[in-house]
């Protein structure tokens, strides 16, 4: 059977709403009441044994009581149970599961390669004391500067001046990264739309924005060390401040993989004080070597 018919022939039995009451009451008290009956018949069905056929009936038949009242609800909000369902499935899709490499497509594989992200690429994370005596971290490329030396830029010593590596960690998994390409030098220049869209200073801005949202929420998460999942409101959230870009077509299970893989190269970078990147797009790994020598 499916969702439509189901709907349809579940309100057949759905008994009129109370005279000046809210007909939603019913239903919606309902719902919450038959997810109580079925937690309590999984209690059951873990204290009895799952070799019991009677409680795993007792679950099949709370299951459907808990269907039965969804499909009225949904009724009574005037929404068809067949497009909750979908919608449903598509948002699932989007929260787990990352692009197939298959089906992976590189947002500049169509323009000359000086003007692509690298598809592998070797850099260096290394931290130098200023005259002044601060501290910072100079990003660089077969020898030649990555931009400017950078500061935590903060009261706090939390070593945010390996920001960029989030950067990096961008281009790796999501083939997308406007601070990268201005870093690297390789911004779509041949295409001025594309350059002042996607590649220029607002978009850079963006980009700047969610390395510092997640680094703030990641503060307060451990840095994501042995953790395996991200609050779905977080990626909600970058999810809206990209959606005008060329990025807003992947899932946010692949930004998920994106933000664990940078920051588990991060942590790296902090712990030996900088080290190696190793860059590759087609393996969409960030991975970090021990640097030879240590603060100077």
């Amino acid at each position: 059977m499916d969702f439509a018919r189901y709907q349809q022939a579940a309100i057949k039995t759905l008994q009129p709403a109370v005279p000046d009451a809210d007909p939603v009451l019913v239903p919606l008290l309902g719902l919450v009441g038959e997810v109580g009956s079925l937690a309590t018949a999984y209690k059951k069905h873990l204290r009895d044994g799952p070799g019991m056929v009677s409680g795993k009936q007792y679950l099949r038949e709370e299951l459907g009581d808990v269907l039965w009242y969804v499909a009225a609800l949904a009724h009574r909000f005037d929404l068809d149970l067949e497009d909750i369902a979908a919608a449903s499935l598509v948002k699932i899709k989007d929260r787990w599961l990352p692009t197939p490499q298959a089906e992976r497509t590189l947002f500049d594989e169509a323009f000359p390669e000086a003007e692509q992200l690298p598809r592998r690429a070797t850099l260096t994370f290394a931290l130098q004391r200023t005259g002044q005596g601060r501290t910072v971290a100079l990003l660089t490329r077969d020898g030649a500067s990555c931009g400017d030396p950078l500061t935590n830029a903060s009261y706090i010593d939390d070593d945010y001046r390996f920001h960029d590596v989030f950067h990096l960690a961008h281009a790796a998994v999501l083939g997308w990264s406007p601070v990268t390409r201005f870093l690297l030098g390789c911004k779509r220049k041949s295409d001025p739309m594309i350059d002042e869209a996607e590649d220029g200073g607002r978009a850079i801005a963006i980009e700047e924005g969610i390395s510092a949202l997640v680094f703030s929420y990641a503060a307060r998460h451990g840095y994501f060390e042995n953790v395996q999942h991200i609050d779905h409101d977080l990626l909600k959230t970058i999810a809206a401040m990209t959606s005008h870009l060329e990025v807003s077509v992947l899932p946010a299970a692949d930004w998920e993989r994106t933000i664990l893989t940078g920051y588990a190269a991060w942590r790296q970078l902090r712990k030996s004080e900088g080290g190696i990147l190793h860059l590759d797009l087609d393996q969409q790994t960030l991975t970090v070597e021990p640097p030879g020598q240590h603060l100077v």
